[in-house]
């Protein structure tokens, strides 16, 4: 994924917006390159739920120029991204609509060419794709998450489970990989973001 936004960073001189796996309105990870103070204006007045650009990407896939997006912009969200320095942008937008990632990149100089929107759908798709959330846990690897995130001790946790202390780290080890996580406490707030548990 570093590599991949690397590579949006070198696309976005004015910065990017990330939003992958978009799940009940909500994603599960987002990144903003963009000037702090839009990122402030935008998330104080909630933009999210009033972006074109938004609703754009929730209602199809592919890839284009805010200038081609028709929508209606009755909160003059492009406008006031404009007045930041975001003059010129592009968006895409990958995945089912059950888990959807959209991806919007900036610059104040000139139109996104033909290849850097192919690109950047490009990018999107393989950002959407490494972040792709597991579809599932054993209920093994749920119940050892459960318990440490009660607070068990792995101990305490074994003995509740009525296994040994390794056959519960075995459980924790494979949540982990699973997930990608490298910590137990990533793979614990990982699977509660993905509603695994």
């Amino acid at each position: 994924m570093v590599r991949n936004l690397q590579e949006l960073e070198r696309m976005a001189p004015n910065g990017y917006s990330v939003g992958l796996n978009i799940r009940f309105a909500s994603p599960m990870y987002f990144k903003s390159t963009y000037p702090q103070a839009w990122q402030n204006t935008y998330a104080h007045n909630n933009y999210a739920l009033r972006d074109p650009l938004v609703f754009w990407g929730i209602s199809q896939t592919g890839a284009t120029r805010w200038s081609k997006i028709n929508l209606p912009d009755p909160f003059g969200v492009l406008k006031q991204a404009h007045d930041h320095g975001l003059t010129y942008g592009a968006v895409a937008s990958v995945g089912k609509i059950t888990s959807r990632s959209i991806v919007g990149i900036a610059r104040d100089d000139r139109e996104f060419t033909d290849g850097e929107i192919e690109e950047l759908e490009d990018l999107t798709r393989r950002l959407h794709d490494s972040a792709e959330p597991p579809e599932e846990l054993t209920p093994a690897m749920v119940e050892a998450l459960v318990l440490i995130g009660q607070g068990y001790r792995h101990a305490s946790a074994a003995r509740e489970l009525g296994i040994s202390e390794s056959a519960l780290k075995a459980r924790l080890s494979s949540a982990r990989e699973r997930l990608g996580a490298q910590t137990t406490a990533e793979a614990l707030r990982m699977a509660r973001e993905y509603r695994l548990i």
